[in-house]
């Protein structure tokens, strides 16, 4: 997460300067460098907002990666300058404007893009962490657990950015991130119109790749943040047969589970046609849960087989091998490429070596493995408003219309005026929900009446009463946050999903901080449609 102290980060040296995570655009190796006359210097304040503090490294681009903090707001910030600005910097603006209107809790926030002719600037949101390069190079191939997580996270990302149209274009070991706090987002996107969101998907199948193995399955690839002028370190490209096929997950590292082999694979092989990025996030959210808790039922599609000769399903084929029926009771949409079951993950983590290819691992479970607790939505079991900063109640009716399954009713504000923070006389309002007894949680949704609107999510372990004092003891005593806030969300539906799985939870506090302005424009209100929370039993 971002700190106003500087980055807090493990960092590697490259050319004697540190590489902070968020790598930039791929370039080509004959990209001539970016001048970089008139380079700006520490204490100097960009669109009089931006202090620049630091410089951290140049990206692969030959772009100035700076730490800084906005005097505004006063946050720390990442600002990525290019010289000259004009023309040659439109691809980068255009990208940057394009991502801002996508926020989600995987992805790097984006809060500002300014050309000034001589040179533009990209002002991003600050990550203390290390990409997924920087990781895996550093210390070695991450467990297959992590590696889903992280392949889970970028898929949700992609799912985001591709249900706008858009394409990122940008995904390798460079732009994935990893916080401190155990977040992962992807950064740099492009919008240069080379790219499809079929190959932001078969990206995720590298990306699970090289977190498996520490090998980049596309052949030696330059690692981005590199300092020009110092050359640059490459992943090594992975192990390939006499024929140049690359080896799977389990031939060059043992304890690989058979089903996340066989979606890396699939996800990588031309012949077979990839999944949608929002089914592939489904899946892998899916299998996201602790090795140690969980175990995944033996039951589900198999991967894409060779045509056996029978006929195709209903469904699809595609390049003569058959989609497999999507999971019963789980996917209502057919997902390739995938093998469920896992067991206890394990084996040898020895790195670096080509390891013995693991037998396949068991269609059946022995009877003594219990099923994976299925996620699902959760009962609500209370709901109320809150409202620290009024003694007037009036607002806090009709709370129950959140939960009640239609979409077309709900709570809402009354309507203030001055501006859209609560006119100035709140620091917000809030939709406090009781479980009733402490569950696993895997995400809060919450359906609002207008885009415009910021909110966070908010969690705390004690119930108080309904009233004034009672909800100003509340707000005062729920101070760990799940995800990221949504800032003048652009949509209609907030999902948080951060919540920590080692953790269960009982109470949560949907925290709304302004209001998006009325249609009519004579004040501004919001209305919460639905709430839902998925997750497990306790």
């Amino acid at each position: 997460m971002p700190s106003s102290t500087g980055p807090s980060i493990d960092t590697i040296t490259e050319g004697g300067l540190v590489t902070q995570v968020g790598e930039g655009q791929e370039a080509e190796e004959t990209a001539p460098p970016v001048m970089t006359f008139g380079a700006p210097t520490a204490g100097e304040l960009l669109a009089d907002r931006y202090e620049l503090v630091e410089h951290i490294n140049n990206d692969s681009a030959g772009r100035l990666v700076w730490r800084g903090v906005d005097v505004v707001l006063r946050r720390p910030v990442a600002v990525v300058l290019r010289y000259p600005g004009g023309d040659s910097a439109t691809e980068m603006l255009q990208a940057a404007v394009a991502a801002s209107r996508v926020i989600h809790p995987n992805l790097v926030g984006v809060y500002d893009a300014i050309d000034e002719a001589n040179r533009a600037y990209v002002v991003r949101e600050w990550v203390d962490g290390r990409s997924l390069r920087e990781l895996v190079t550093t210390d070695g191939p991450l467990d297959p657990a992590r590696s889903t997580a992280i392949g889970s996270a970028v898929a949700s990302a992609l799912a985001a950015v591709h249900a706008t149209g858009m394409v990122h274009g940008n995904v390798h070991p460079g732009t994935v991130m990893i916080s401190d706090d155990g977040r992962v987002v992807l950064a740099d996107a492009r919008t240069d119109g080379e790219d499809s969101q079929e190959n932001d998907v078969r990206a995720v199948g590298g990306v699970l790749y090289f977190a498996l193995t520490g090998h980049w399955p596309h052949g030696e690839a330059p690692l981005h943040g590199a300092t020009a002028g110092h050359g640059r370190a490459a992943i090594p490209d992975a192990v390939r047969d006499a024929g140049g096929a690359i080896a799977a997950p389990r031939q060059v590292r043992a304890g690989v589970p058979a089903y996340l082999d066989d979606l890396t694979m699939d996800l990588l092989d031309p012949e077979i046609a990839p999944p949608s990025s929002d089914v592939l996030a489904a899946e892998l959210n899916r299998l996201d849960v602790p090795a140690e808790e969980h175990f995944l039922e033996p039951a589900g599609p198999l991967r894409f087989a060779a045509d056996t000769g029978e006929e195709p399903t209903p469904l699809a084929t595609t390049g003569g091998r058959k989609v497999a029926l999507g999971i019963a009771g789980l996917l209502a949409v057919a997902l390739v490429g995938l093998l469920v079951g896992i067991s206890v993950l394990g084996g040898d983590d020895k790195k670096g070596a080509v390891a013995e290819e693991l037998p396949t691992a068991p269609t059946t479970a022995p009877a003594t493995t219990p099923a994976a607790a299925p996620v699902h939505k959760l009962n609500i079991q209370d709901v109320r408003i809150i409202d620290p900063d009024s003694s007037d109640r009036a607002e806090v009716r009709n709370a129950e219309k959140v939960i009640d399954g239609d979409d077309d009713q709900g709570w809402e504000t009354a309507t203030y005026r001055n501006n859209g923070k609560f006119g100035g006389l709140k620091r917000g309002m809030g939709i406090w929900i009781d479980l009733g007894s402490p569950h696993t949680v895997k995400s809060l949704q919450a359906v609002l009446s207008s885009p415009g609107a910021s909110a966070q999510l908010l969690v705390g372990k004690d119930e108080f009463p309904s009233s004034s004092s009672g909800d100003k003891k509340l707000f005062a005593s729920y101070k760990t946050q799940i995800g990221q806030p949504f800032v003048k969300h652009d949509g209609t539906k907030m999902i948080f999903d951060g919540f920590d799985p080692e953790q269960q939870y009982r109470y949560l506090l949907f925290w709304i901080t302004e209001l998006p302005k009325k249609d009519s424009g004579d004040g501004w209100k919001l209305g919460v449609q639905e709430i839902t929370v998925t997750g497990t039993s306790s």
